[in-house]
């Protein structure tokens, strides 16, 4: 049996491990309902590099020992500027929109390659991207197609709520928009 070791990293240096986890990356969203091929690996790539850059970035990964990634996590601080919310088709008061750069940590991606899905890997891989985060809650999306139906059922065991539906930009796919409030 494989030991599974857990690593996080935070702002720069979570910034230059890319090359450890895209090959992990591309294996996943390869797969339904994502599909994705190499333009979009590449659009990938290059948002990596910008979300790295941003307040409170980190990235946790799950390795096998040491050597090949398992699964990822990474995610930010949502900045007061964010346009995060303004794809919503439920429109949500300015009380819970308005962001001050602390308020909220957005998860990005959280993903682990088919073989190793079902053994906990995911949940200990977002309580270590949460772990010791001071923010007032976390949002992320999610594909609401029935072949993303454990990572509901995932989030929803985590304490995620779904305020609604968003389409980030005009040619996304439309999600759901999850919340958990960490100070409850």
């Amino acid at each position: 049996m494989v030991e599974v070791t857990y690593e996080r990293w935070d702002g720069a240096e979570a910034a230059h491990q890319l090359d450890r986890f895209l090959s992990a990356y591309e294996e996943v969203y390869v797969e339904p309902p994502y599909c994705e091929g190499p333009r979009d690996v590449a659009e990938f790539i290059e948002r990596f590099h910008r979300q790295a850059q941003r307040p409170g970035f980190r990235l946790a990964l799950a390795l096998d020992g040491g050597t090949e990634t398992l699964g990822f996590a990474f995610g930010y601080l949502l900045p007061a500027d964010t346009r995060w919310w303004e794809g919503l088709f439920e429109p949500q008061p300015d009380h819970f929109t308005q962001e001050t750069g602390k308020r909220t940590f957005v998860i990005i991606e959280l993903a682990v390659r088919q073989p190793w899905r079902r053994r906990g890997m995911a949940t200990e891989l977002h309580t270590r991207l949460l772990e010791g985060l001071e923010a007032e809650r976390v949002t992320l999306t999610m594909r609401p197609e029935p072949e993303a139906a454990p990572a509901q059922v995932a989030y929803a065991n985590w304490g995620y709520r779904k305020i609604g539906r968003t389409q980030p930009w005009d040619e996304a796919p439309v999600y759901d928009s999850m919340v958990l409030d960490l100070n409850d």
